[in-house]
């Protein structure tokens, strides 16, 4: 005699399961599809930002120059002499120092927000400003170098043995950075070192007038020649940075998290600090100490992309050149036909966007 067969139908809470997994899986494709195309657009439109804004840039100045000649003399068309001149030989190669030290300080200033835990850390808080300024201040009181072009290697090289000293005392010699104690070294640091250049100040003044002009933060006069000096090696460091990004959104997850995903803690670390000196010592070197750009720039980012540091790096290295484009054209407008110090501007113009950035929550979640 045949068993009678048992039909067993699937329940009518474990579809309901199901279905609300479907819906909740299709929801979140969407949102990250929503999610790639917001930032993609704002990538695009940081771009179209930057190119109408190196226009003005090169077109504005205590001698104006109309569009149409701007264009034509980047056409490679015939002009006036003076035209040219303030052109291709003033204010390209200022615009040019102007898009590489934004883009290497909003992408340092994003580097060390993400490593330090901190929303309010910028590159300055590892002492790379203060060690450049230091090396600044030896270069023009022994060597009695005055020119940009003298001192740039010397403000390199203050802002990596700075940065060494804050990485050995922040614990890279046992092998566990923490960071905390890094932000700490890097305020003492540049405490002490802040303190000897004012007193080096205030012993010669006439001597150091150069290296007051330095610290105000300074595009113009910056020829072409002193920012290829730099390039190179800004280069170098953005293609080290922006892959850290994956990285950094583990390390954020905890060390003990990271470290069982198979991230290396040492080396994501180390690498982000190379990154954070070459990027910041290479801007100080061309323009001197830029406040807020690194500041700023990494809060506006993780406006538009939240806590992915994949997208805020990305995003960092579009905005930060608008950025310091538009205050280096405002420092030409504020007081024309003379102009302002860009560092001056950037913490005019830096400020109260960053207040009303901060005001969102959403801006200070890390």
């Amino acid at each position: 005699m045949n068993a009678p067969s048992v039909h067993r139908a699937s329940s009518p809470r474990s579809s309901t399961l199901r279905g609300s997994a479907q819906r909740s899986s299709a929801h979140r494709s969407s949102a990250q599809r929503s999610a790639s195309r917001r930032h993609w657009g704002a990538l695009c439109a940081g771009l179209v930002l930057m190119a109408a804004l190196a226009l003005i840039s090169v077109a504005v100045g205590s001698r104006p120059v109309p569009l149409g000649a701007v264009l034509e003399i980047l056409a490679g068309g015939e002009a006036a002499d003076s035209d040219h001149h303030a052109v291709m030989g003033l204010r390209v190669p200022r615009t040019i120092a102007a898009a590489v030290v934004g883009a290497a300080l909003a992408v340092a200033g994003a580097l060390m927000q993400s490593l330090t835990r901190n929303p309010l850390a910028e590159p300055g808080l590892l002492g790379v400003s203060a060690g450049s300024a230091f090396a600044v201040a030896m270069a023009i009181a022994v060597f009695g170098i005055t020119s940009a072009a003298g001192y740039i290697w010397f403000a390199l090289f203050g802002a990596l043995v700075a940065t060494v000293a804050v990485a050995l005392i922040g614990g890279m010699g046992t092998g566990r950075i923490d960071p905390i104690r890094l932000v700490l070294a890097g305020v003492a640091l540049s405490a002490v070192l802040s303190g000897i250049i004012g007193a080096l100040r205030l012993s010669d003044p006439q001597t150091f007038n150069a290296l007051q002009v330095w610290e105000a933060g300074m595009l113009a006069g910056r020829g072409l020649e002193i920012t290829l000096t730099v390039l190179p090696l800004i280069l170098l460091a953005l293609l080290v940075a922006l892959p850290l990004g994956t990285s950094l959104n583990t390390l954020a997850m905890g060390d003990e998290l990271a470290a069982s995903l198979g991230v290396s803690l040492v080396r994501t670390r180390v690498l982000a600090i190379l990154a954070i000196t070459v990027l910041a010592g290479g801007a100080a070197a061309i323009a001197g100490p830029i406040a807020f750009i690194g500041l700023m720039v990494p809060h506006a980012a993780r406006w538009i992309a939240g806590a992915d540091q994949r997208w805020v790096l990305r995003l960092s290295l579009v905005f930060g050149p608008v950025l310091m484009i538009f205050a280096d054209v405002l420092a030409r407008l504020l007081v024309w036909p003379g102009e302002m110090p860009v560092g001056l501007v950037s913490a005019l113009v830096g400020a109260p966007v960053l207040v009303l950035l901060i005001r969102r929550r959403k801006a200070l979640r890390l």
